[in-house]
């Protein structure tokens, strides 16, 4: 479930290790940095991810997003269908920087990867056989479906579902604006795990070591050119 290899690539098609990325780079990033990176590493999760379907509102996406990264989840998949999409002046607030994203063109595919990974399908679904979001184990791996802002999740995506979920309201509005709805979720997904864990982060040492020097390489954009000078002069 993990993203990332031993080796980080760069868009010139040059990869260097990671233990190069910590000797040479890692120590170039300002104090204040180095220590907020580290304490972010424990709290990372790709266990559990987040899945848009073809969310319409690229505002909607970046605030999502946002959510997401800010509890930990670092993994975002996109199902894209080919519908127009409306932009926004709103962004991500640099989550997109330290969040994975990997889109899709069919809701199948996505789905089948995801399940080959062992995870289970949460669907958020207003329909009379829904249960509340509240009862689910998000101890176990999980990826977690919002739906587009008009028509919901799609009916291959409910068929795929091991849970259709709604969030409890009292109100009368139906649903909230998918911004919201994702950032309650994420936040149950959060809690479930601390609940039953103690803990939201899933990685090992070495995977924080290769996610730190990832975020080292991100952080500084010479990085490149600084490792080309150190490494490749002694090959």
């Amino acid at each position: 479930m993990f993203p990332f290899g031993s080796e980080i690539s760069f868009h010139s098609k040059a990869s260097y290790k990671y233990q190069d990325v910590l000797e040479h780079v890692w120590p170039l990033l300002t104090a204040e940095r180095q220590k907020k990176i580290e304490n972010v590493l424990p709290g990372r999760c790709f266990s559990n991810v987040l899945l848009m379907e073809n969310i319409y509102d690229r505002g909607n996406i970046s605030a999502v997003m946002r959510s997401a990264e800010a509890m930990g989840f670092s993994m975002v998949h996109m199902v894209e269908l080919g519908e127009k999409f409306k932009e926004s002046q709103r962004t991500t607030a640099g989550a997109d920087k330290w969040v994975e994203v990997r889109k899709w063109k069919s809701t199948k595919e996505c789905v089948q990867a995801l399940k080959a990974q062992g995870k289970q399908i949460i669907v958020t679904h207003l329909a009379a056989d829904s249960k509340p979001i509240s009862e689910i184990d998000f101890s176990k791996p999980s990826a977690l479906v919002l739906g587009n802002e008009k028509d919901g999740v799609s009916p291959e995506m409910i068929e795929a579902a091991d849970h259709r979920v709604l969030i409890p309201m009292s109100g009368f509005v139906q649903s909230y604006n998918i911004s919201v709805a994702g950032a309650l979720c994420l936040y149950q997904m959060y809690l479930s795990r601390m609940q039953k864990l103690s803990k939201v982060g899933d990685l090992n040492f070495e995977q924080q070591e290769i996610l730190k020097a990832n975020y080292a390489v991100r952080t500084l954009d010479s990085s490149e050119d600084i490792l080309k000078a150190k490494i490749d002069s002694y090959r």
